[in-house]
């Protein structure tokens, strides 16, 4: 089975679906990330980008993930490019990488590039491509998901978890190796913040841990 993660930027992988990648890993599927943004200064200094890079090499290798695919659209300003090459750039993704299993940002975070990547993702997934994606699952990002304007629009409203009991230290571990990401709590990037959405998930579904997600969409064909 082939699992592609889209994370915006370094790090939205491990905080929205670390636990899942790393079970993924163990029962055998070939997960791929690919990171969209990449810091250009002078928004971000060079030894910042070099670093967060760095870390998420390694978080990757930590997780196994299998292959990291860098689309490098400047963090915190894709809007300043054509929404054509973002659009054109994921659809090339996925039918070159053709997952079978997709995981995207939540369409309402906060932060902007999470909403334009999950537009643009959507636009590279409409099944009249040769590869049509059979699972696809919005993930929650700390920070990002529960900041954003409350509104009835914005809400996440998980209707799939994912049991990360066995892999709940694995995650933690990854994201601490994210070290110019990682704060003390309470900021919601933090270890302590990540154990407790994980607890909190897991009571959803009476599991000791687990990471949810919204179903976007599930094609089961003869």
């Amino acid at each position: 089975m082939n699992v592609l993660v889209i994370a915006p930027h370094p790090d939205d992988e491990v905080l929205g679906c670390g636990g899942t990648i790393a079970r993924h890993v163990a029962e055998g599927a070939d997960v791929s990330v690919c990171v969209v943004t990449k810091g250009r200064p002078p928004l971000f200094s060079k030894e910042s980008i070099d670093k967060v890079w760095r870390e998420s090499s390694e978080a990757h290798r930590f997780l196994g993930v299998k292959k990291t695919i860098s689309l490098g659209f400047p963090a915190a300003e894709i809007e300043s490019r054509p929404r054509c090459d973002l659009n054109s750039r994921l659809v090339e993704v996925i039918q070159v990488e053709k997952p079978d299993v997709l995981y995207i940002p939540h369409f309402a975070d906060m932060q902007k590039d999470h909403r334009l990547v999950t537009e643009a993702v959507m636009v590279a997934i409409r099944p009249k491509y040769s590869h049509k994606v059979k699972e696809v699952y919005m993930y929650e990002t700390l920070s990002e998901t529960e900041w954003n304007i409350p509104h009835p629009g914005n809400q996440f409203a998980p209707n799939y978890y994912v049991d990360i009991s066995g892999y709940l230290e694995v995650k933690e571990k990854a994201f601490m190796i994210y070290e110019s990401q990682c704060s003390g709590f309470p900021n919601p990037r933090s270890v302590d913040a990540i154990r407790s959405l994980s607890a909190y998930r897991g009571s959803n579904v009476m599991v000791e841990a687990a990471e949810a997600f919204e179903v976007v969409r599930i094609i089961w064909e003869r």
